[in-house]
């Protein structure tokens, strides 16, 4: 990683200018339609892997023919050893398949409907993988999240916020919940709030024995309702929905587990307060004991609980707590050991994201791993051999690297020695693992590999895409790191034009995100976003960006920097990186613009408006201009509530500081955002209005908060480069 920029003598700098351009001619420029009409750089990769119980395959699923098919691959050699699902002679073009825990029926999805951004319905099936025949879940009516037992002969699913059972040698139905009610009760599935911080859809899990379901239920009746209007018919339509934007009302929810012998439901005490969270659920290697994580409401103390299933009852293991929050993400991989007696987890409590060892009453064994640096998930444990896996930044921050330890927090080992990103996927009995790597130079190249990290096959190199890159004059990302102010590292990475001249002056784009734990500096390879940047690039615009305060891979004190005050820290640091980049002798001072989508818009929205004085030009997509408008669990995470800390809500609104504006302003929203809401946007225009600034807007009818379907991305990129080239 380059630590700074170095002034090379002139004549050196017109050499590397010439060996460059020299390089670039003769290979095409990237265009517009490379990237969003032919799709040129999309990679492919190896997706619906599962790991085959026996340990000597693993199945894949596969498009053949335009049909899905599930094949079989021998873990040995990597080589196809047949078909286990056809989706030809099944009748069904499945997306996505299950097996249950003796591999003798799996589950399958087709006709799938997303509904929010990790919520979906679809009509199932279960296969009998010995007769092929299939059955039909629920007489084909769409439902979600199907999931069969682990006792092999039942399957649980969430219909019209109810759930569900089925016996499957029966077909009988049980109903299990009566009382779900669009906008009033949801019973096994996560409302938005939920959904969309917490990172969950389903809500309900099967005990270990399949005797017992638990499941969350969320009253939402108090839950203030946003509307949002269709536009097509000749009447728009009105959408309502639940969200509790900070300081409002959350649903109450509650922890429930229904045993199938009795059919009693039970539920589990969580305390008496009912202002709180209840974002995980856990079974225990004991099939009666479940486990939970409580939160409380501005999210700085987390509880871990195990309750008995049969009497409700429950008891505290472990309580974090902190002068900020305590991060959910940073606190949720906690795995129960075969013993009954001790369990895994993590936690960032000694500044970084590490791997604590406990006894089943809460008390300590010891500390796995230790370090300047996080583990980014833990993997698995291999119990019989007493090791543990995981991905880590030790490297670097701006890597993902695989290592295996022992349990005793000795003997660590790198199992990916390949710097760049590693994405993994253990095999259950820990002897094979798949690897998807990639840097900023090269797409994914997917590998199966032994447990030692020795590569057995080569599953998926995009070959055909790295002939075709061959042929394009590619800039490359330069990572480097520079000192704010105050003496703060911050990482970034700038992109110049494959014909860079150093002799020349150029204008220079800033890409943000910059909220907390994110991480935009990566050596990762990108999308397609990356490939639009390729293509200002080839337009002569030098593409940077920072990672700010309060963005991830850095360690505690670094993310929660920004606590109470978002906005603030993240524009200075986004300001002292243009004026870092303004001091470059290739880089034209009055012409430094910056742009962002959801977090990322507020940033490049108050960035403009704060550092007028180096910042000429900005897009702000889908940007949250006010916290008052966004949702309550992530909102006050980081500000606390509205009553509480109103200066952190509006001393770095956007809306706050629209007399600052001084340069080309471009505004861009979908008015059927979900999630950040088009109000959003709308709010801001009216300020900008009062203050009589001149700027451009544009709004995507129905579009949510990806702005995509149709031609609608295509759309979206033309007028951002159209505007860039005016204005920039």
């Amino acid at each position: 990683m380059i630590k700074s920029w170095k002034v090379l003598p002139l004549a050196w700098i017109t050499m590397i200018g010439m060996i460059l351009s020299a390089q670039a001619q003769g290979l095409k420029k990237v265009t517009l339609e490379d990237v969003f009409k032919k799709g040129r750089f999309n990679q492919k990769s190896v997706y619906g892997i599962n790991w085959m119980k026996d340990g000597q395959y693993y199945s894949s699923l596969v498009q053949r023919s335009g049909t899905s098919t599930v094949v079989k691959i021998n873990l040995a050699t990597g080589e196809e050893a047949g078909v286990l699902l056809d989706g030809r002679a099944l009748g069904v073009n499945f997306s996505s398949y299950s097996f249950n825990a003796d591999e003798s029926k799996a589950l399958i999805a087709t006709d799938v409907e997303p509904i929010y951004r990790r919520s979906s319905k679809g009509v199932f099936y279960v296969v009998d993988m010995a007769s092929g025949q299939k059955q039909e879940l629920m007489n084909g009516e769409k439902i979600s999240y199907a999931t069969l037992s682990p006792d092999n002969d039942k399957a649980a699913f969430v219909k019209e916020n109810n759930l569900y059972l089925v016996e499957l040698a029966t077909n009988k139905l049980t109903q299990i919940t009566t009382d779900g009610a669009w906008n009033k009760v949801i019973n096994g599935a996560a409302d938005w709030v939920y959904e969309e911080e917490f990172s969950m859809a389903q809500a309900f899990k099967w005990s270990p024995d399949g005797k017992k379901i638990a499941f969350l239920r969320f009253d939402e009746t108090q839950v203030p309702e946003f509307n949002m209007q269709t536009w097509g018919p000749l009447y728009p339509q009105d959408y309502k929905f639940k969200y509790p934007k900070a300081g409002e009302k959350n649903a109450l929810v509650s922890i429930h587990v229904y045993d199938l012998s009795s059919g009693k439901t039970q539920k589990i005490d969580a305390g008496n307060e009912t202002d709180i969270y209840l974002p995980r659920i856990y079974w225990t290697k004991d099939a009666n004991q479940l486990a939970f994580i409580r939160m409380n409401r501005l999210q700085n103390q987390l509880d871990l609980f195990h309750a008995d299933a049969t009497t409700g009852e429950s008891k505290l293991i472990i309580s974090e707590t902190s002068k900020t929050y305590v991060d959910l993400d940073y606190n949720d991989d906690l795995q129960y050991l075969s013993d009954g007696k001790t369990f895994i987890r993590t936690s960032e409590q000694d500044g970084f994201k590490h791997i604590y060892h406990h006894n089943m009453d809460g008390s300590l064994i010891r500390q796995i791993t230790s370090g300047n640096w996080e583990v980014s998930s833990m993997l698995g444990i291999d119990e019989r051999a007493k090791k543990l896996y995981f991905i880590s930044t030790e490297a670097s921050p701006l890597e993902r690297n695989f290592y295996v330890i022992n349990l005793d927090g000795k003997g660590k080992k790198l199992l990916t020695p390949a710097k760049g990103t590693h994405t993994i996927n253990m095999s259950s009995d820990y002897k094979f693992f798949i690897d998807y790597y990639s840097t900023t130079e090269t797409p994914v190249k997917v590998t199966l590999n032994d447990a030692a990290g020795k590569e057995i096959k080569v599953l998926e190199d995009n070959q055909i895409l790295r002939e075709q890159l061959a042929g394009f004059a590619l800039g490359k990302k330069e990572f480097f790191s520079f000192p704010t102010v105050d003496g703060t590292e911050l990482n970034g990475y700038i992109l110049k034009p494959a014909d860079f001249d150093p002799t020349k002056k150029y204008p220079v784009l800033m890409y943000v995100y910059g909220g907390p734990g994110s991480q935009n500096v990566l050596n990762s390879w990108g999308g397609a976003r990356d490939f639009w940047h390729q293509q200002l690039a080839a337009e002569g615009i030098i593409v940077a960006c920072v990672d700010n305060r309060g963005t991830g891979g850095k360690g505690r004190d670094f993310k929660h920097s920004t606590y109470a005050n978002l906005g603030k820290l993240e524009t200075i640091d986004q300001i002292e990186g243009a004026k870092y980049f303004a001091k470059m002798p290739f880089v034209d001072a009055s012409r430094i613009g910056i742009w962002g989508w959801s977090y990322g818009g507020y940033m490049s929205s108050l960035a403009l408006m704060k550092g007028n004085e180096v910042f000429k030009t900005a897009i702000a997509v889908a940007p949250v201009t006010t916290w008052r408008y966004y949702d309550t669990i992530y909102t006050e995470r980081y500000l606390q509530t509205p009553q509480l800390n109103a200066s952190g809500y509006d001393d770095n609104s956007p809306i706050t500081h629209v007399n600052m504006l001084k340069g080309n302003f471009l505004l861009i929203h979908g008015t059927g955002d979900d999630n950040v809401h088009f109000q959003n946007s709308v709010d801001l225009v009216n300020a900008l209005i009062a203050a009589d600034k001149q700027f451009e807007t544009f709004y995507y009818p129905n579009r949510n908060h990806g702005i995509s379907g149709g031609n609608t991305t295509w759309h979206l990129y033309t007028m951002m480069t159209d505007f860039l080239k005016r204005k920039l």
